[in-house]
């Protein structure tokens, strides 16, 4: 499949790369029909994080279920779903407290994992054609069949949580002041 292949600093290619495949029954495989272009990716592609060649980037997601893992019982192929920018297992205290993006269960040795973002654990990133979404009952959003709002669905990859979550975190911390 083709990707966005991060070279290096200020240096990007499509190349092949090897298509996703299913490698726990949580997960499903999506072609990936919209990924956005964040502020994050241009730290990395500046050269401003510690990413290293091979990166796949992209993690504002959507795209149509092409396969789904055995243990899938919500997501179902064929489905249009929109990814949050953020991989959780939904499993661990943190998201069972509403605090996904500091998931324990998804990149060893730290809290949080995201597609196609330095440190943030082995997820490729889905400026691709296809992506695997782990764990995909709890972190895909199923949209209405379609094409129709496709550009309004893909403000829920990243730009609306992030909105949301830091203005609760502001009014968090200033009402406990």
């Amino acid at each position: 499949m083709k990707a966005l292949h991060y070279d290096g600093p200020f240096k990007v290619s499509v190349k092949e790369i090897a298509r996703p495949e299913i490698q726990h029954p949580d997960d499903c495989i999506i072609k990936v029909t919209t990924s956005c272009i964040c502020g994050s990716d241009l730290h990395m592609y500046e050269g401003r994080t510690a990413a290293e060649a091979g990166l796949v980037f992209g993690h504002e997601n959507m795209g149509i279920v092409e396969e789904v893992g055995s243990g899938c019982t919500l997501i179902k192929k064929g489905d249009r779903i929109v990814l949050p920018f953020n991989v959780a297992d939904g499993r661990c205290r943190n998201c069972e407290e509403g605090k996904t993006a500091f998931c324990t269960g998804v990149n060893p040795g730290f809290a949080g994992g995201a597609y196609g973002y330095v440190a943030m654990g082995p997820y490729q990133g889905g400026q691709a054609q296809y992506l695997r979404v782990p764990y995909a009952d709890f972190n895909a959003l199923t949209l209405p069949p379609g094409g129709e709002n496709e550009a309004d669905f893909a403000l829920l990859a990243d730009i609306f949580p992030t909105g949301k979550f830091s203005s609760v975190s502001w009014y968090g911390n200033h009402m406990a002041c």
